[in-house]
């Protein structure tokens, strides 16, 4: 009896709607919780509601500031590098806005004209754990490790001309693993999180910069996921300054934009 009783109460609850544990009050008073459809997760393409709301009232779809200002002098020397210099590395702890100005200067030398595409690449690696296989296809396997990307494209970009241009591939996703044998002419290159290539890795992706194209790579020597003998960024930094094409640009604690707080865990953690 008691066998049946318990069959019985199991059928019934998988009968039951699942997204009733995401209506306002199944848990309380607190806000409805929205379930991820599908189990697809994030991805660049999908809409945000606000932009939406105001796309379907009439209203404008960007959100972004036309023009970008640094906020240190090193942060200024930094974008005059990717101005003036075809190679730029950019060394720094968390914070200080190296992959937000590398995005946001990739962003401006498209719309006027002195590149016709922008590569980003990043390295696939979890920070400490692993998170298995992801379904899709090779650009829905790389939108987790690519979010910081992508949510700078989105203060530059409105949600419609993002996903245009990642559909005509004017914005391309490039994983490291397939880079080699390419000349990438006419670009603006942009390798993030750095320090999670080994040497031969930065080696192989620097030298893929063709004509009228400006690379630019960003990272943290002191925050590799990789064991430190594995990481090549600061040696291949090392190296650079002794180019006059390219430029090496070291940000520190003073140039955290991030919470003030920040700044201060790096002196202590």
């Amino acid at each position: 009896m008691g066998k049946r009783n318990a069959a019985k109460r199991m059928k019934q609850g998988s009968e039951m709607n699942p997204n009733i544990w995401f209506e306002e009050g199944a848990r309380g008073k607190g806000p409805k919780l929205q379930a991820i459809e599908g189990g697809r997760g994030w991805h660049p393409d999908d809409a945000d509601p606000k932009q939406e709301h105001q796309r379907a009232e009439g209203g404008r779809t960007q959100r972004y500031q036309k023009t970008v200002k640094p906020r240190t002098e090193n942060q200024a020397e930094l974008m005059k590098a990717m101005d003036d210099k075809a190679l730029v590395a950019a060394l720094g702890p968390a914070g200080t806005g190296k992959t937000y100005l590398a995005v946001c200067k990739a962003v401006e030398a498209l719309q006027k004209g002195k590149v016709a595409r922008i590569i980003l690449s990043r390295p696939a690696v979890e920070a400490g754990e692993q998170i298995g296989f992801l379904p899709g296809a090779m650009e829905d396997k790389l939108a987790p490790y690519l979010r910081p990307l992508y949510d700078a494209l989105s203060d530059r970009l409105s949600p419609g001309q993002l996903k245009h241009m990642l559909a005509e591939g004017v914005i391309e996703i490039a994983p490291i693993g397939f880079m080699r044998g390419r000349t990438l002419n006419n670009a603006f290159i942009v390798i993030d999180e750095a320090q999670n290539c080994t040497y031969t890795q930065l080696k192989m992706l620097l030298t893929r910069l063709g004509w009228h194209s400006t690379m630019v790579i960003t990272g943290d020597p002191a925050q590799s996921d990789l064991l430190p003998e594995f990481s090549g960024l600061a040696n291949a930094a090392e190296r650079l300054e002794k180019l006059g094409g390219a430029s090496v640009i070291r940000l520190e604690g003073k140039d955290v934009v991030r919470h003030p707080l920040v700044a201060e865990m790096l002196d202590v953690l």
